[in-house]
């Protein structure tokens, strides 16, 4: 493995990206939790809001690790130009579901990628997915299995939610946390060097 592949920092604390990047055979040398003020702007789009977060998730360590790959991302849920809240606790998951009940919803992955010898950058992918009607037991069973925990828009696609999606179109992995074909082609486009140790 070359010098350049042994400093990969995830600035994420998301044990989904850590999965996700053990499938493109990637363990990150370090794995840092960006403490960043969160707060969506007044008025401000749901796309321009995950390119900022992703962005500023990055930023946070460039100073310490300029010698390194850095990795940040973020993700959200949409309905319409809303974006639904992280469910930190139960009322804010049966409010989510609720309001994903029988709809169409967008979610967004923004990841920014900086390296030694590149400017950062930052790639956003759209996912669509439908939800079935949900019935009040089926909220309930869902709440109790505690999946939505911290999870953006309250569900998990990982887990039990599959059996509430009639279709998605688009990127998979986006909707888990990170959009893999499109991470690959970056970090193939600044030189990255794939192994199959992990």
């Amino acid at each position: 493995m070359n010098k350049f592949n042994q400093n990969f920092i995830l600035a994420s604390g998301s044990a989904r990206r850590i999965t996700l990047l053990d499938q493109l055979g990637i363990a990150p040398d370090l794995i840092l939790t960006p403490n960043i003020d969160e707060k969506i702007n007044l008025k401000e789009l749901p796309i321009n809001y995950v390119k900022r977060m992703a962005n500023e998730k990055n930023f946070v360590f460039q100073v310490n690790y300029p010698h390194s790959i850095i990795l940040s991302a973020d993700t959200i849920v949409t309905v319409g130009r809303r974006i639904l809240p992280k469910a930190i606790n139960i009322e804010i998951a049966e409010a989510c579901l609720k309001k994903l009940s029988g709809r169409r919803h967008k979610v967004y992955t923004s990841f920014a990628l900086s390296s030694p010898n590149n400017k950062i950058r930052i790639k956003t992918v759209q996912s669509i997915v439908k939800f079935k009607r949900l019935d009040d037991n089926e909220i309930a069973r869902y709440i109790k299995s505690n999946e939505w925990q911290d999870k953006a828009g309250g569900y998990a696609i990982q887990g039990m939610a599959a059996s509430f999606i009639n279709f998605i179109s688009g990127s998979y992995s986006n909707i888990v946390g990170l959009p893999l074909a499109e991470l690959y082609r970056m970090l193939v486009s600044i030189g990255y060097e794939f192994t199959n140790d992990k």
